[in-house]
Formats: C-alpha cells, sequence, structure tokens
C-alpha cells in the first residue's frame, strides 16, 4: 500500500566517478486548508504546509491547541477532500476564533507563522498539576525507540517525529511530519479523539524544542517535555510559566534538565 506521506523523483546519483540513474523516495509536501463550520457559516482558518495522511487528526488537533474548540466532542464531522479538511462543530458550539486569527500561508517549519499581533501567539494555558514522575533510565532509551519506529523518516531522512511515552517508556502513539508542529498536531488530534489522560503523559520530540510545541503541549496537559534536540529560551520561558518538565539534548546517554527535575527520578 502506498504512502501519502512519501514522493519519489527521479535523479542522477553521483558516488565518486560512478553515474547513476536511479530513483529518490522524498519527504511528501502539500498544501492543507483547515475549514471551520459553525452555526451555518463557513470559513477557512489556516492553510498550513503538512505531509499528507492523517489529515482528519491534525485538523482537529489545531483546533484543539489553538484554542479554537476545548474537546473533541464538540466536533460533529470532520469531511476532507482534494487538501481540504472541513470541520463541521456540533450545533451550539461556538469556536473560539481570535486567538487564532492568520493572515498569510504558514509553511512547514513555523507554528505561530501569520498571527496578527504579538499577543494573539498566547493560546489560553493552565499550569500543569500532575504527579508523574518518569525514571531517567526510561528517557536514555526513547530515542531509539522512536528512532525504530519512525517508518517515513526511514525512507525519505526529511521527518519529524512526536510521540506520547508513559512512564513505562512505552510509546503510545507516534505521528510523523513534514511540519514539527504538524506532527505534534496530529498526536494531540488522536489523543483527544481517543480522550487520553495527557497528564500521564510525556511528549517526545525528534530534534529541537520551540515554543510553538511546549504550547500545544500545554494547552493539551502534558506535564513532561523530552527533547532529542536543543530548546529554544522561549521554550525554557514558557515551561517554567507552566510549569513542564522540559529536557533537552536527549541523546547519547545524557541529557539537561531545564525546568520541572522533581518529575524525573535521578
Amino acid at each position: 500500500m502506498s504512502n501519502p506521506a512519501i514522493s519519489y523523483a527521479h535523479i542522477t546519483r553521483v558516488t565518486d566517478t560512478l553515474v547513476t540513474a536511479t530513483e529518490d523516495a522524498l519527504a511528501a509536501e502539500e498544501p492543507l486548508e483547515i475549514r471551520l463550520v459553525h452555526n451555518g457559516q463557513q470559513q477557512s482558518i489556516t492553510v498550513t504546509m503538512r505531509s499528507p495522511g492523517q489529515d482528519e487528526e491534525l485538523a482537529a488537533g489545531f483546533l484543539f491547541t489553538e484554542g479554537i474548540i476545548t474537546q473533541y466532542a464538540a466536533i460533529k464531522t470532520i469531511y476532507y477532500n482534494n487538501n481540504v479538511a472541513t470541520v463541521t462543530l456540533q450545533p451550539g458550539i461556538t469556536p473560539s476564533l481570535q486567538p487564532a486569527q492568520r493572515n498569510f500561508l504558514a509553511n512547514a517549519s513555523c507554528g505561530v507563522c501569520g498571527k496578527t499581533d504579538l499577543d494573539a501567539i498566547y493560546t489560553p494555558v493552565s499550569k500543569t498539576t500532575s504527579l508523574i514522575k518518569v525514571p531517567a533510565a526510561i528517557l536514555h532509551e526513547l530515542p531509539a525507540s522512536l528512532r525504530n519506529q519512525q517508518a517515513v523518516f526511514d525512507n525519505t531522512g526529511g521527518l519529524h517525529a512526536a510521540a506520547l511515552f508513559n512512564t513505562e517508556g512505552t510509546l503510545l502513539h507516534i505521528k510523523e511530519d513534514i511540519g514539527r508542529h504538524n506532527a505534534v498536531d496530529k498526536l494531540i488530534g488522536i489523543g483527544i479523539k481517543q480522550d487520553l489522560d495527557f497528564s500521564q503523559y510525556g511528549l517526545l520530540l525528534s530534534g529541537r524544542a520551540g515554543f510553538e510545541l511546549i504550547q500545544k503541549a500545554a494547552v493539551a496537559g502534558i506535564p513532561v517535555i523530552a527533547a532529542v534536540g536543543a530548546p529554544s529560551s522561549m521554550a525554557v520561558k514558557m515551561a517554567k510559566e507552566w510549569d513542564i518538565t522540559l529536557i533537552g539534548f536527549l541523546r547519547e546517554g545524557r541529557f539537561n534538565i531545564y525546568h520541572g527535575q522533581e518529575k524525573i527520578a535521578l
């Protein structure tokens, strides 16, 4: 079965003096427009560049992490056709649209592009209150577990991954996308659909941890974030404000704790 997240191109491969005509796997990138239907009105919410596939989860996760809806039950239907995901809300549901207003297309690397003013980058978030405790030994095992299950990355080498993990080191869900914020939205989208208790899970990121990823996790109530790459200064600042345990440079048997050491069993 073909994977919509993978595309193919005819290339000329040069190795030293050897020239070969062959085919190469690419991470597919296409636009997705998310439309919202509520109280008989339809409007376009955003256009984002993403890896095709799991678009219903991406649309639901985006609406949730942007604060437009507060639960999956607010959604009546999600209809996908030709790179457009149309989300129809239940009768009587009024979405909160002001925080999410955007005025241009968001590219695959940007989770807050197009916001109309500085205040609009923030989504209402409450501090986490989870008492979760993650053993350090479990954290050390997570990058290899994630890498072993990155199916599309194995073929293309061009995708980010996000996963939910528990205190036993089990990866519950793994999502890949050319945009790291999209991977997190897909992950949270399936989580709210399954009514998961996010307070019992950590978020694992295959790359760096930026502000927009911390905020998405905070909206869901995820108490621990572990990134293989580096966190940004804004990510650390908001992790402290929202009391999220933030770990960076999780690789090769080491990691840095930037906030929330009490949630890690050292």
